[in-house]
């Protein structure tokens, strides 16, 4: 219909609310429009809590009959921590279900949409498909792979070196960039740093800048005893059994902040899902610093990683590049 993109868009809004709660659950959004056109909002509460589609359900109560519900995710269909949503629906007396994408969960993927169906709702689905495959983007990794989604951050500056030249200088980059990291922290179930930077910068990794959870930690190598970042994850196995294990463990994203030796073993096993790279208003004017990845420096044309650049942000004198790998050396 001509207000489904419209209403879809503003599910995926909601959603937005939901990512620092939800997890390991997806964080969805949805809307129940009545035929007289009053909207009621719903998202995702903290694992135990009641899925959007109930939220938005329960907001509109009787309202409900014959309404049009929209939500981003396909309903589930099975009995977790809280019963499926799909009878939810269909008992509300909701006439039609529009879904942005399927539920990839292998204990839903497509049951939801049969279920509604067969109960004779009208389903619609795959509105705003791109929008909201880009927001559950971690999620959707996660179920697919069984590991969890990895972001790779990193501050630089305009000629590419990864620590000031100024050893009186902590921070490559202001404070609404430093914020931004707390907040791409929050976004995270886990954040990794190594040995080495937890003996030079004894760091947190905490989301103090924002009101969002703090991720668990995970140290690559073993962290000195009475290091900041304790309580914490110690590793010395390789990366993909890491990878296997914390997705294991409900982890749907990880946060490297590690520097370059850790970032280069992650890129060189083909690991990353996401570069977010902070470039800092300063040039380090020819400084030996060490730049984002360690090595020689020789690849040829089908060594490289291209990808694509997704989102170009400034924050205040800094700006942040999102960038996504392609999983497919380039050719020649």
């Amino acid at each position: 219909m001509e207000h489904d993109e419209q209403y879809m868009r503003r599910a995926i809004d909601v959603a937005r609310r939901a990512r620092w709660r939800s997890r390991p659950n997806p964080w969805v959004g949805a809307l129940v429009v009545t035929s007289e056109g009053e909207v009621f909002e719903g998202a995702t509460s903290e694992p135990g809590g009641a899925h959007a589609e109930i939220t938005a359900l329960q907001a509109a109560g009787d309202k409900s009959s014959g309404s049009t519900l929209y939500c981003t995710l396909e309903p589930c269909n099975h009995t977790g921590r809280t019963g499926p949503c799909t009878e939810a629906i269909i008992a509300a007396g909701v006439s039609r279900v529009v879904i942005g994408i399927e539920d990839p969960d292998d204990k839903v993927r497509g049951s939801g949409i049969a279920r509604l169906r067969a109960a004779g709702l009208d389903v619609i689905i795959g509105v705003e498909h791109s929008a909201v495959t880009h927001q559950l983007r971690a999620y959707v990794h996660h179920r697919t792979t069984g590991r969890p989604f990895v972001v790779v951050k990193m501050a630089t500056t305009i000629d590419g070196r990864v620590t000031s030249p100024s050893p009186s200088e902590r921070w490559l980059t202001g404070v609404p960039a430093r914020t931004r990291v707390h907040e791409l922290r929050a976004d995270s179930d886990a954040i990794l740093v190594g040995a080495g930077t937890v003996r030079a910068d004894d760091p947190e990794l905490t989301t103090r800048l924002v009101d969002g959870p703090s991720p668990r930690r995970v140290v690559l190598g073993t962290a000195p005893a009475g290091a900041k970042v304790h309580p914490c994850l110690e590793w010395s196995g390789d990366l993909e059994s890491l990878l296997d294990q914390l997705g294991a463990d409900g982890v749907v994203q990880l946060l490297v902040e590690g520097g370059p030796t850790v970032v280069t073993s992650f890129e060189h096993a083909g690991l990353i899902d996401e570069f977010i790279v902070h470039l800092a208003g300063l040039v380090a004017g020819g400084s030996d610093t060490p730049s984002m990845l360690v090595g020689s420096g020789d690849a040829t044309a089908n060594d490289v990683h291209r990808g694509d650049i997704t989102s170009v942000t400034p924050f205040g004198n800094d700006l942040e590049i999102i960038f996504t790998p392609r999983r497919e050396r380039a050719t020649t």
